[in-house]
């Protein structure tokens, strides 16, 4: 049956199943939550689905609520083998953003707990490194059901961090706009200047630290 072009397309097993077809038996999908923000970490999750267990809805974090992301996090954990990377912002100013996310990628893909045999990365890069062969895949969160379930993954883990981040430095109010530059969020940087927390390399942030 032909697929209505006009119907929001959901991710599914394709690129998975044209991997099998190859010869791969492990595939794990890659994705990160956290490159644009002006502080907290960038996440990176690894997931090896069993597809005779895929939870129902997955779906790019994006397009799910809070709510439902917290849901299929649980299921996710219960039935795939899941691995996750944090880089810190002083990873991040040290290597860039670009750097430090495929720098956190190699560690999700190696705390898999065993090698697989294909990973589908979300975006244009493969990390230089990996355990295994790579297949970059871009806006691979809304074609891959393994690259949507570790956007799920990665996207519940770095929001969860972020009261923690707002306790131990509050003023800033992280757990509202998750570090991203918002209006409230720059205010506050021009107020109070940098925490632990910011990176210091990104424009809004090293600005102010130039200032007299």
């Amino acid at each position: 049956m032909r697929q209505d072009d006009s119907l929001p397309r959901r991710p599914d097993l394709h690129f998975e199943i044209a991997a099998r077809a190859r010869g791969a038996r492990l595939i794990a999908g890659v994705d990160e939550a956290g490159r644009g923000p002006l502080a907290g970490p960038v996440v990176v999750a690894a997931v090896m689905l069993d597809e005779n267990a895929v939870p129902e809805g997955l779906n790019d974090s994006k397009k799910l609520t809070a709510r439902r992301r917290d849901a299929l996090f649980v299921e996710i954990f219960i039935n795939a083998h899941v691995g996750v990377a944090v880089a810190p912002p002083s990873i991040i100013d040290r290597l860039n953003i670009r750097g430090a996310t495929l720098w956190a990628m190699r560690q999700a893909v190696r705390g898999l707990g065993m090698t697989p045999d294909l990973a589908l990365i979300d975006g244009r890069d493969v990390p230089p490194g990996l355990p295994c062969p790579g297949e970059a895949i871009i806006g691979g969160d809304g074609k891959s059901l393994s690259i949507a379930a570790a956007s799920i993954i990665a996207k519940v883990v770095r929001d969860r961090m972020c009261p923690v981040m707002d306790r131990d430095q509050p003023g800033y109010s992280f757990s509202c706009h998750k570090g991203y530059g918002t209006a409230a969020h720059l205010q506050a940087l021009a107020s109070v200047g940098p925490s632990v927390h910011h990176r210091l390399s990104f424009a809004p942030v090293r600005a102010l630290l130039a200032c007299p």
